[in-house]
């Protein structure tokens, strides 16, 4: 008699949930990048499977972070504070610059 929490707070207790070796490869990559931004491929090249990001989503250690403009369907998240704490790790206290979403260039119109 096995369920599957969706992450949504009615399976197991948060302390209960750890991801997988693949979740947690995915996840730690955030922790070196600025605003905890998670990759979009691995350390190989190859495209995250859209399984494990949205598992991570799903678990909250996750969370979008904006839309790619090249690729809609490519999910562009970042590391949550949830996220941290399953990695065992605080979640940054200096907040991102700006309005939290990645620093984009935009040339002014003359």
């Amino acid at each position: 008699m096995s369920e599957k929490s969706e992450g949504d707070g009615g399976g197991e207790p948060a302390a209960a949930i750890r991801p997988t070796e693949p979740q947690r490869r995915y996840l730690e990559r955030g922790l070196s990048q600025p605003g905890g931004k998670l990759p979009l491929f691995d350390s190989d090249g190859r495209e995250v499977a859209p399984r494990t990001v949205q598992a991570c989503v799903g678990n909250g250690w996750a969370e979008p972070w904006f839309k790619n403009p090249i690729k809609p369907d490519w999910l562009v998240c970042r590391l949550t504070p949830k996220g941290y704490a399953v990695l065992g790790r605080p979640p940054p206290t200096a907040p991102v610059p700006g309005d939290g979403t990645p620093n984009v260039t935009r040339r002014k119109k003359a």
